[in-house]
């Protein structure tokens, strides 16, 4: 993810100031070390999606969608549906991104929000199987990010959760077994089966500085990132490692235990927000009072 060329966009001042303000215990835009910024969740806003939601973690901003279709289950799960996480990063979120294929990042990003959902078995997998063996339901979760202002993993991570949460399935009406022939009711739908809600939490390293949900001007000056994602029972479910650079024991023992401290803060305020917020067009106005749409 981080360039040299872009290590050279920051200037020697923007640096200074971010490990000044580090050095007193804070961040540049007031945060302590392992303060979150603040979660806006708007859910279910794309009427032709079976399941959306829009994010912003302080200035960086995110929309996931999620599309249901049938598919032949796995060889070695036939019994189990399918889910598949995608992500894209175009140069709307920031100018260091290009248009095409997705790019290293992306496909991390994708894989470590794979990871956190498929680590805590939020979906249940067993109950997207329409025939056993034959036909399953096929999620497709989709993550673009609209403006990148550091810690777009979290940011992807909620966004998804929460597309999930207010996501469906339409019924299925078997016609004929054997010849695998179907008929799709949208009009009768019922919730994506959930049984977890993982969070996650990104932490960077800046020399010897150790913080959580990183900026995007702290993300370029890190030597490594470290993101550890949390299921309901209290339990690490995923970890991932990124950058070259390494973490000392302690900063990893500490990431966890802010982790494990932070979790039902954080899946609270998703609850929350999902429970309170308005959805279809209500939730379209709402994106534009924040100057969007």
């Amino acid at each position: 993810m981080i360039s040299e060329i872009k290590k050279e966009i920051l200037s020697r001042i923007d640096k200074e100031l971010v490990l000044n303000k580090l050095a007193s215990g804070r961040r540049i835009d007031g945060r302590g070390l392992f303060d979150f910024r603040r979660i806006n969740i708007v859910p279910a806003l794309i009427e032709k999606a079976e399941g959306s939601a829009f994010v912003s973690l302080g200035k960086t901003k995110v929309l996931a969608g999620v599309k249901v279709s049938l598919a032949h289950p796995f060889l070695d799960t036939p019994n189990q549906g399918i889910f598949v996480v995608n992500t894209e990063f175009t140069p709307v979120a920031a100018p260091t991104y290009e248009l095409g294929p997705p790019s290293e990042f992306a496909i991390e990003v994708a894989r470590v929000v794979d990871r956190a959902i498929r680590g805590s078995e939020m979906i249940k997998l067993e109950d997207l199987v329409v025939v056993p063996g034959e036909l399953v339901w096929m999620i497709n979760i989709d993550i673009y990010a609209l403006d990148d202002d550091g810690n777009l993993i979290d940011a992807s991570l909620i966004s998804a959760v929460a597309a999930l949460s207010v996501g469906f399935l339409p019924k299925v009406e078997i016609i004929d077994e054997t010849r695998a022939k179907y008929e799709i009711i949208k009009d009768e739908k019922r919730p994506i089966p959930l049984q977890d809600m993982p969070v996650s939490f990104t932490f960077a390293k800046i020399r010897d500085y150790l913080i959580l949900d990183p900026l995007y001007i702290e993300e370029n000056m890190m030597s490594g990132r470290l993101t550890i994602a949390i299921n309901t029972k209290g339990e690490l479910c995923s970890v991932q490692k990124g950058e070259g650079g390494g973490f000392k024991l302690e900063d990893i023992l500490l990431a966890k235990d802010v982790s494990l401290k932070k979790a039902n803060e954080i899946r609270n305020i998703i609850l929350e927000q999902l429970a309170k917020k308005p959805r279809g067009e209500e939730a379209w106005n709402e994106i534009r009072g924040l100057g969007y749409g």
